[in-house]
């Protein structure tokens, strides 16, 4: 992570004066037992297939990975100095922890792993992707998953 002394004044300003939005804690709804979780990550570490079209500043719109696509076909096209790709370049789970709930999944400790997953670009303005989020919800109800994994990054 870089440090905010080691930013060009201009992105440190930037990064102070970002709004922050406030969530409510509570869940919305209670889902059914761990065991019967049908489990899809969405990530914002700006991950893409090798084939397709890198991530831009700013941009809003995600990527879709099948839960079978092997992680050398996954790269990162996250552009912001701020992210440490150190962990990533070691292991794809630390920003897309996959390999981790097909574990869980072969362990029984959850239901099983949806067959997609998603990845938006990180530091992008919430407001621009809530239309895509919505979506996207509607491809997770359609692939039956009743848990998501966050992987903010």
């Amino acid at each position: 992570m870089v440090r905010m002394s080691d930013l060009a004044e201009e992105e440190k300003q930037h990064l102070l004066h970002l709004e922050c939005p406030t969530f409510e804690t509570a869940p919305f709804v209670d889902g059914p037992p761990l065991r019967e979780r049908r489990v899809a990550v969405i990530s914002t570490a700006g991950l893409q297939l090798r084939d397709d079209r890198p991530f831009a500043r700013g941009d809003a719109d995600y990527r879709v990975f099948h839960r079978d696509t092997p992680a050398e076909d996954i790269v990162m096209s996250h552009i912001s100095v701020n992210f440490d790709r150190t962990g990533y370049q070691q292991d794809l789970n630390v920003v897309f922890p996959i390999e981790r709930l097909s574990e869980l999944a072969a362990e029984n400790i959850i239901g099983s792993v949806a067959d997609y997953h998603y990845s938006f670009m990180g530091a992008t303005d919430p407001a621009e992707m809530a239309p895509l989020v919505r979506k996207i919800a509607g491809f997770l109800k359609e692939d039956q998953v009743n848990a998501v994994l966050l992987a903010p990054v």
